[in-house]
């Protein structure tokens, strides 16, 4: 089955050809005989009942520096292609929320991955919330005295943005700690979102998991370890990640949420586990693919290909 596939996704001469998740997709599904186009949103548009984009097809090969090989740029039907992904990195703004209702129009005659409708309802934060007795105490609030009073129950909180990314804005404030007024202030100086709080999880020491899940059901983990000194595991800001297997309370976690995954669409999924306990569903952009396929050998990338090549067929 040979398709054609449009990712929307940040500029791919930029990114790191041995860590990137989409370009782990995009080389996959070339290597599968489907044509490959890449546009970034900014190209997206809307026109008199079309969704169109300025895109290029591409060649693509596993060599840094000359990965990729451009073809002219076209104005792209997407309505006329198999696949559209929707890979694009957050923020979670109202430029990438507008980007999910242009891509509404089109699916699922073209199939979106993931589901754009449920992307923009279930973003990575929020969706949690709908799991209660697998997460760690969690509040969304804005007003400072209501975020004290959980504090203040809960002693050791982090706080962060409630559409940020990539371990952005992360703080923890322990008891003892007085900032807690002044990144208040900050947080709601730069914008009116509310803020996510919830009970710092000593765990985090020994690794926060990411879990890819492939149409709702569990391929693997990598274990992401922060640096010394540091609360935040992230690989964007120096955690390391490290080979792990899935452990009962895992299954537990991820036969509670992927039904739902799969009914809603959301075929390529990361959720992130520390100890016991659920902290994100990421639906957006998640990562983790090409160090999954380092350590025990899973190609979570052909995996996703045949999900989606069972529902084009």
């Amino acid at each position: 089955m040979a398709l054609r596939v449009a990712f929307q996704m940040d500029p791919i001469e930029s990114v790191d050809i041995f860590a990137d998740s989409s370009f782990r997709i995009a080389f996959e599904g070339q290597t599968r005989g489907h044509t490959i186009y890449v546009y970034t949103p900014d190209k997206l548009a809307y026109r008199e009942g079309r969704i169109t984009a300025q895109a290029r097809a591409v060649t693509l090969q596993q060599v840094k520096g000359a990965h990729v090989t451009f073809g002219p740029e076209e104005t792209l039907d997407l309505a006329g292609v198999d696949v559209v992904w929707l890979r694009q990195d957050p923020p979670f703004d109202m430029g990438y929320i507008t980007t999910t209702h242009l891509l509404d129009m089109i699916h699922p005659q073209t199939l979106v991955v993931n589901d754009p409708f449920w992307v923009r309802n279930y973003p990575e934060k929020l969706l949690v919330l709908r799991f209660p007795d697998l997460t760690p105490p969690t509040m969304i609030a804005r007003d400072l005295a209501t975020i004290r009073d959980f504090k203040a129950e809960h002693g050791d909180v982090i706080l962060k943005p409630l559409y940020g990314n990539g371990g952005a804005g992360v703080f923890r404030l322990d008891p003892n700690d007085p900032n807690l007024a002044s990144l208040h202030e900050l947080f709601t100086g730069i914008n009116r979102e509310p803020l996510i709080v919830q009970k710092f999880l000593p765990a985090v020491s020994k690794g926060d998991k990411r879990i890819i899940l492939v149409d709702g059901t569990p391929i693997g983990a990598i274990n992401r370890v922060p640096a010394a000194g540091e609360t935040r595991s992230n690989m964007h800001v120096g955690g390391r990640p490290e080979p792990v297997a899935l452990t009962e309370r895992d299954q537990e976690i991820c036969a509670a949420i992927g039904p739902l995954l799969r009914e809603k669409g959301q075929i390529f999924v990361g959720i992130d586990v520390i100890g016991d306990y659920l902290t994100e569903i990421n639906v957006t952009s998640p990562t983790g693919l090409q160090e999954l396929e380092r350590f025990d050998g899973t190609n979570g990338a052909a995996l996703i290909w045949e999900a989606i090549e069972a529902r084009r067929a």
